[in-house]
């Protein structure tokens, strides 16, 4: 049996002559819970997915960040996994070469490492949101640049990307100085 679109978006209603039980108007099934553990009223569904959209107004407590409140833990594992995703993810079949996806977008001319120069600028903004230094981030930077501008050589650029891994040196400083902090 499947499910129309209208029974997923809004809890199904009690039929004349239906064998469904229903207590006080509410559905047999129970109530609708959210994420958080709250009651979603049965009307406020119906309404939101036809009004469905974004408000970052100052009251909202994910405004500017599309990832919302993420712990500190949260955000190096969020940091680590990206960086290895764009420097190590995948191995050479028959070698022990580590390339990532940093390396194959970098084979589309100026464009793919213009994307990759922004995934890892946005590494070290976060590397900022999590309190690193100025010096930290300098030398960040200075990595992400040198990436980024010997990797707009052709081919050989491309090599240099895979060799020198820069988000993942970038990731082992702030690991580093994460390390020496005191923990609260």
């Amino acid at each position: 049996m499947t499910m129309s679109d209208d029974d997923i978006l809004a809890p199904r209603r009690s039929r004349p002559g239906s064998s469904r039980a229903t207590s006080s108007g509410t559905d047999a099934r129970g109530p609708i819970i959210d994420q958080d553990g709250r009651e979603i009223r049965p009307e406020t569904l119906e309404q939101g997915f036809r009004e469905f959209g974004f408000e970052l107004g100052k009251d909202n407590p994910f405004a500017g960040s599309p990832f919302g409140n993420l712990t500190r833990e949260q955000r190096i594992a969020r940091i680590e996994a990206i960086a290895k995703l764009l420097d190590v993810a995948f191995i050479l079949p028959g070698t022990n070469i580590r390339y990532g996806i940093d390396g194959l977008i970098g084979l589309i001319p100026v464009v793919g490492d213009i994307i990759t120069t922004a995934i890892s600028l946005w590494l070290v903004r976060e590397a900022r949101a999590l309190g690193a230094p100025w010096y930290i981030t300098t030398r960040m930077l200075g990595n992400v640049a040198l990436d980024g501008v010997v990797g707009m050589v052709p081919f050989a650029g491309d090599a240099f990307d895979v060799m020198f891994r820069a988000n993942m040196r970038n990731v082992r400083l702030l690991r580093r100085w994460l390390d020496k902090q005191p923990r609260i």
